[in-house]
């Protein structure tokens, strides 16, 4: 039995991970699975996998993209997990009457989850967008979770934690909606990810000490993806009883949503070209070209070959 630990974010997305375990896929490949919410975002997970603390992790495709493309070798893309793009809601303070549109968000300040989480990237997709003048904002305060940032926009950061005030964030859609329903925050527009939102890393180590087992968890996940597909209703059932979502979100939300049916291929251009080229046109990535393609090439990987 090969243990492995797998840090996700607790959102809709981690659904078809826990319908694999509860339908016992997992068990099935001899593997035991230790499920590590992580609430703060992409960001912190890289941090977990830099720190050995984790096995895989699974989070936005943008920023385990940039992080690779700026030399981090320490885990490996190995498989994209949804195939849809992500739909991101730009949010402001339910009461801010300084800002009512996205435009307003010239050199304002942006709250983001972490430097290098995917609230950070989009924000540079959300400048060139709407062809802010450089620099784009004036700062990016970092705020760790999404009650820190919604605290952030209402002018209510616990200073004494060290956090600060913001002007507006970038969160998941239907993550931010109860939140504009029970008016805590403001919705000012959205953003969609130019590329396939989500993605599935690992650990360097544990491919060489495990590679098999790794390749029997995405298989595993294909199970889990192909249950999420046949059983809505328990999907939905899954989310309004585990996650913060009504029934109804996450019924408009299988809608929109569409998992890789094989999570172990990856479309080289859709996840890695076109991440890359929005990134170093943000000014996320400022290696030269043969540098930034020379690591992703190295930490891009088909594990199944």
């Amino acid at each position: 039995m090969t243990t492995f630990r797998v840090a996700y974010i607790p959102e809709h997305f981690s659904t078809p991970l826990f319908q694999a375990e509860k339908q016992g896929y997992y068990k099935s490949q001899d593997l035991t699975i230790e499920f590590v919410p992580v609430i703060e975002g992409t960001g912190r997970l890289i941090k977990l996998l830099n720190s050995k603390e984790i096995d895989f992790a699974i989070g936005l495709t943008e920023g385990f993209v940039a992080d690779i493309a700026k030399g981090n070798d320490v885990y490996k893309i190995i498989g994209s997990f949804v195939e849809s793009p992500l739909c991101w809601a730009i949010s402001t303070g339910y009461d801010r009457q300084d800002i009512t549109k996205a435009s307003d968000l010239q050199s304002k300040k942006i709250g983001v989850s972490r430097i290098g989480s995917g609230s950070y990237i989009m924000s540079f997709v959300l400048g060139l967008q709407l062809g802010f003048q450089q620099p784009f904002f004036e700062a990016h305060p970092t705020l760790s979770n999404f009650k820190n940032l919604r605290d952030s926009v209402n002018l209510k950061a616990n200073k004494d934690e060290g956090l600060e005030n913001s002007d507006a964030f970038i969160w998941e859609h239907f993550t931010s909606k109860k939140y504009y329903d029970n008016k805590e925050i403001k919705k000012i527009g959205e953003i969609y990810t130019p590329w396939p939102s989500w993605v599935i890393t690992c650990r360097d180590e544990t491919i060489s000490q495990h590679k098999p087992a790794v390749i029997d968890f995405l298989n595993s996940l294909n199970q889990g993806i192909d249950y999420f597909n046949n059983n809505p209703e328990d999907a939905i059932n899954h989310i309004a009883t585990n996650l913060d979502y009504s029934a109804e979100d996450a019924k408009e939300w299988l809608k929109t949503v569409k998992f890789n049916q094989n999570v172990s291929k990856l479309d080289w251009d859709r996840v890695v070209n076109k991440t890359a080229e929005v990134l170093k046109t943000a000014g996320v990535l400022t290696d030269d070209n043969s540098t930034i393609e020379s690591r992703l090439k190295s930490g891009v990987i088909d594990i199944t070959i």
